[in-house]
């Protein structure tokens, strides 16, 4: 194996460890959300997370850069990347959980690895291999097992409806983001692709926030409603996403895309300290095939030893 084969094998492994951190993260706001959906209107809660989430990657943004602005000319690259990847994501997202089970959302979202890895061999030519295939059949398997539990007759009751339907645009929108993002980060750096992002989001989500009438809401929200807000916001947003983008920009949308099948293993285990929720056999075993398929994609199993 070649030094340049060994090096990128490494680099692979640190993004990986990365996107680790991003998954934890974001299954946090799973956590958060439980409190904060209950006090917020879905537009004013994707509003203030990412209104909050702009104000403090901005703040790091021109500490770290001297040249932090964008050009006019790319503008709406970033419109588009805030409407898809933050507005289109996060609306859907909640939307869906109205009209459909949680087993149904559950189980549309973990496709996400498979969409866009078909998004980005179609649009950026990336080359799938077997590995790749075998890691998101092991990660999906897994999280299919969380999700029923080992019961698979709880899947021959799965039935489409509208909330279904929301939830795999929601899904699309992810895995479109990511496609985007890898071609927006040619360009400008990962802070400030997330920034821009941010921004934009919070912006556009203004008249929809107007809409949905905050002085009737805000006088009763609790102190939690905000610390809910504020954890998925800082760690949730901003540490999440922009690992995100530089996992994108060094391994690619599709490889970071898997990790996202690590947040219902987060999510299972910050249940059972915070919510004392129940760890079952089966649970173990999907988490054990979920954390087998990240290490094959990450390169810690069948590292590439070829030129």
């Amino acid at each position: 194996m070649s030094k340049a084969i060994q090096k990128q094998n490494k680099s692979n492994v640190f993004y990986g460890y990365l996107m680790v951190i991003a998954a934890f993260f974001w299954s946090g706001a799973f956590i958060a959300g439980k409190f904060s959906v209950q006090e917020f209107p879905v537009f004013s809660l994707t509003f203030y997370r990412f209104l909050f989430a702009s104000m403090i990657i901005f703040l790091i943004l021109i500490k770290t850069e001297q040249n932090w602005k964008i050009g006019r000319e790319d503008l709406k690259t970033f419109l588009i990347l805030a409407i898809i990847g933050m507005i289109g994501y996060h609306i859907f997202f909640f939307l869906a959980l109205k009209y459909t089970s949680p087993v149904n959302a559950s189980l549309i979202g973990a496709i996400n690895p498979i969409i866009t890895t078909i998004l980005s061999f179609i649009f950026l030519k990336e080359v799938i291999k077997i590995k790749n295939v075998v890691a998101i059949v092991l990660s999906f398997s897994g999280v299919a097992l969380i999700i029923t539990n080992g019961k698979w007759q709880v899947l021959k009751s799965l039935s489409f409806n509208i909330g279904d339907l929301l939830m795999i645009i929601g899904v699309i929108c992810w895995a479109s983001y990511a496609i985007l993002s890898k071609k927006a980060l040619i360009k400008y750096s990962p802070l400030k692709v997330t920034s821009y992002a941010f921004l934009f989001c919070a912006i556009l989500l203004i008249p929809m926030v107007i809409l949905e009438k905050p002085w009737v809401y805000i006088p009763d929200t609790s102190l939690n409603g905000w610390l809910s807000i504020f954890y998925m916001s800082f760690f949730a947003s901003v540490i999440g996403y922009l690992i995100h983008q530089i996992a994108i920009k060094n391994i690619g949308p599709s490889r970071s895309s898997l990790y996202i099948n690590l947040v219902p293993l987060f999510s299972m285990i910050l249940a059972y300290f915070f919510l004392h929720e129940s760890i079952s056999i089966i649970k173990l075993i999907a988490s054990l095939l979920i954390i087998i398929g990240v290490l094959i994609n990450i390169g810690v199993f069948f590292p590439d030893n070829k030129e």
